[in-house]
């Protein structure tokens, strides 16, 4: 598949994802039955998807720690972090611009560490991206609110978290390994860490009504998403391209938001949204 057709489906689910968590999050649904929602249901339906497909579930042990190390430290520990950061930062688009660099950092890194390559026009693309989304994400400072700043410590984490993640899903895939194979044993993982802390947190006895309909969508879309973010990885000259997509997605959940939620919605956001717009374009021409 090619890596700009896999990344506009990419760019499509994921605002469709954070729209469905927004309603969610009116609803007073936790974060974390959010987070296993988007993990063990796209984990059910790789397990029916693989045999279907004719792939097998077995795969060395090498790739098993691989995978099951990416689970554990950069996918699970750097969602975790960013909750942390979001909750601590003075203003939350503080740390979601520095977690959200990551980017950049997987573009670069990628080039050394995967011999993937980066042209001028795409890198300035990028470049318009991260700055343009940085003033899609500063909000107003909220008042009385203390600062603590391990939240930069903690966004830092989570940068180095997701970059690494996309760092190491590209060299998994490249080992020969199916990205359905690859998600069900990477999702399955996160999924077993987030049911025993829904369970220790007793998150399911809290809630009497779930929005059952929505979070089975936002799981559906995150099968989506992941296996069209993993396909962008086989096939992009660089994993950076398709990081950058899905930073640009947040101008679509901006307008979006703004249209069915009422979100503040600005002159300074109506430029952010308009400068990742024309960074896109750029990349994806």
């Amino acid at each position: 598949m090619d890596w700009v057709l896999a990344s506009s489906l990419l760019f499509i689910s994921s605002i469709i994802i954070y729209l469905l968590i927004r309603k969610t999050q009116i609803a007073n649904t936790p974060n974390n039955l959010n987070n296993l929602f988007m993990f063990i249901i796209p984990t059910l339906l790789y397990l029916v998807a693989i045999p279907i497909l004719n792939l097998s579930f077995s795969i060395s042990l090498y790739h098993f720690t691989l995978i099951l190390g990416t689970a554990i430290i950069f996918s699970y520990l750097g969602n975790k972090l960013s909750l942390e950061a979001i909750q601590l930062a003075p203003n939350p688009g503080y740390s979601l611009v520095l977690s959200k660099s990551y980017v950049v950092f997987t573009t670069i890194a990628a080039i050394f560490l995967l011999g993937s390559e980066l042209t001028t026009k795409n890198a300035f693309a990028i470049t318009l991206i991260v700055i343009f989304s940085a003033l899609i994400m500063l909000s107003k400072k909220e008042k009385n609110k203390k600062s603590d700043f391990k939240w930069i410590i903690y966004s830092f984490g989570s940068f180095f978290c997701w970059g690494f993640l996309a760092l190491m899903s590209k060299y998994i895939l490249d080992l020969g390994i199916s990205p359905f194979v690859y998600l069900f044993y990477l999702m399955g993982m996160v999924s077993i860490i987030i049911l025993i802390e829904t369970y220790l947190k007793k998150t399911i006895t809290k809630i009497k009504n779930y929005d059952w309909k929505n979070l089975i969508l936002i799981g559906i879309m995150s099968m989506i998403f992941n296996l069209f973010m993993q396909l962008g990885y086989q096939t992009a000259p660089n994993p950076g391209y398709i990081n950058a997509v899905n930073a640009a997605s947040i101008a679509g959940v901006t307008i979006l938001s703004a249209y069915f939620f009422k979100d503040e919605f600005n002159f300074k956001k109506l430029i952010g949204v308009i400068g990742v717009i024309v960074g896109l374009f750029i990349l994806l021409i």
